[in-house]
């Protein structure tokens, strides 16, 4: 518990600096849950998710926050991330496997924490409805392994 403290201490310091950095964004930000808007999630993750930018702004330059939700049994094929991508497990049971993991995975609970250096590849999951937070540099983008499992290519 000592060190999931300090891990999360370090992660808040870390993103405090970052965001004083950030010249175009709020100087202050703060959402109860209850003030979060939930709209669909991004075109590039499985049709089911859910998305609210916390901070920041995905789709451009800079720092952004987002959570995501997904529902029970959710998965995101192998994909990877030019950027780096710290996710940080706000409820549920998330699932997340990567070209390092040798055998099963096992979930990742509420406090979990990861993060993830550009182009690893991973997959993800969730084993009941699942919200993580997710944190980086935009813009955000997914690029699967498989092309064909590219939810955007269906929408074509």
């Amino acid at each position: 518990m000592f060190k999931l403290t300090l891990v999360l201490l370090a992660t808040g310091t870390a993103l405090t600096t970052l965001l004083a950095a950030a010249g175009d964004t709020p100087a202050h930000t703060m959402l109860a849950p209850a003030d979060i808007a939930w709209g669909p999630g991004p075109a590039s993750l499985p049709p089911g998710a859910q998305a609210a930018v916390l901070y920041g702004d995905p789709k451009k330059e800079g720092l952004f926050a987002m959570r995501l939700k997904f529902p029970k049994g959710y998965r995101i094929p192998a994909h990877t991330h030019p950027k780096p991508e710290v996710i940080t497990v706000i409820s549920g049971a998330f699932r997340l496997t990567t070209q390092l993991d040798h055998g099963p995975t096992k979930a990742l609970t509420a406090g979990s924490f990861a993060a993830m250096q550009p182009g690893l590849v991973h997959q993800a999951g969730a084993d009941e409805e699942t919200v993580v937070q997710l944190n980086s540099t935009g813009p955000w983008t997914v690029t699967y392994v498989n092309p064909n499992e590219d939810p955007r290519k269906a929408a074509q």
